[in-house]
């Protein structure tokens, strides 16, 4: 009886006009992984060498050999290199010539496993192109942008890179008012494949040094690494919104001593919140960074 009902459902469908499916198909998930997505970091080219040695004293690491290249698509030139620690990536830019639009303002580089099908995939999701996909001396590049003005660099190489896994996931620390916080939110998780671990909707808003006000904290996770987005009413006292990545740690303390050893400063002393304690420090030639130990929830 089981055998002919199926004949029967089959028949039935295959008489049927097309139908077209409840749910699209999900799209394509691209990332390769949390190790391969660099916080972008701009400064003045006569500071590079004392920012990577200060940033490598605080964190730990290695860095790739320095060179002088072409990364943009108009002509222009900045020394770069790469920065890799136990906490996270940056790739370091001290241009030697006038920055071209629209670079400088990308936060983050991700390395994606097909870049014009993520180009694609980001754009149905609510992305924007800030210029069209070009070549780089290593591989090839987009810039894009989301609701709320959040840009961001996919990248892919010619020679697949091979770093090591991280020992701490960064965030990536996005600070929106709510007029583009659910559309950032919902383009962002669908095309990262991003799950939300966390949605506070009364955060304290002495974590962006707003206290005595609530904020939403919405916590995200996927295959480009962590992400925190901070919705509050934008009002921000420095230097807080500044602060693009956020590094885990698990000593605090000795890694602030080590930063200012190293000659970093920093800008919001150690404070807690949850079962988080954190500061921000600024780096030589300005970089901008928030480091915490423990978990806000």
């Amino acid at each position: 009886m089981k055998h002919f009902t199926l004949i029967i459902a089959a028949a039935l469908v295959a008489a049927s006009p097309a139908v077209t499916p409840a749910f699209a198909a999900p799209a394509a998930d691209y990332a390769v992984g949390a190790q391969y997505d660099t916080t972008h970091v701009y400064v003045p080219q006569d500071q590079f060498d004392t920012f990577v040695s200060s940033f490598v004293a605080t964190f730990g690491g290695t860095t790739s050999k320095q060179g002088e290249f072409q990364v943009t698509p108009t002509k222009s030139l900045t020394k770069s290199q790469l920065v890799l620690t136990p906490a996270g990536t940056v790739s370091v830019f001290g241009f030697k010539t006038p920055i071209p639009v629209p670079f400088g303002d990308e936060r983050t580089g991700y390395l994606v496993t097909d870049l014009d099908a993520a180009v694609k995939s980001a754009r149905s999701h609510g992305a924007v192109r800030r210029l069209e996909t070009f070549p780089d001396p290593i591989g090839r590049d987009s810039v894009i942008q989301w609701p709320g003005g959040v840009n961001m660099q996919l990248y892919w190489h010619t020679a697949k890179p091979s770093y090591k896994a991280l020992e701490t996931v960064p965030e990536n620390r996005v600070y929106l008012t709510a007029d583009a916080a659910d559309s950032f939110i919902k383009g962002w998780t669908g095309f990262a494949h991003g799950k939300i671990t966390a949605d506070d909707k009364a955060a304290n808003g002495a974590e962006i040094g707003e206290p005595g006000k609530a904020i939403r904290r919405v916590s995200i996770t996927s295959g480009y690494g962590k992400m925190v987005v901070y919705v509050s009413d934008g009002q921000l006292p420095w230097p807080y919104g500044r602060d693009m990545t956020g590094y885990a740690v698990s000593d605090l303390n000795a890694t602030l001593a080590r930063a200012s050893a190293a000659g970093a400063e920093t800008l919001v002393a150690p404070y807690t919140t949850g079962k988080r304690q954190a500061a921000i420090v600024r780096f030589p030639g300005g970089y901008i960074a928030e480091i915490h130990s423990g978990e806000v929830n």
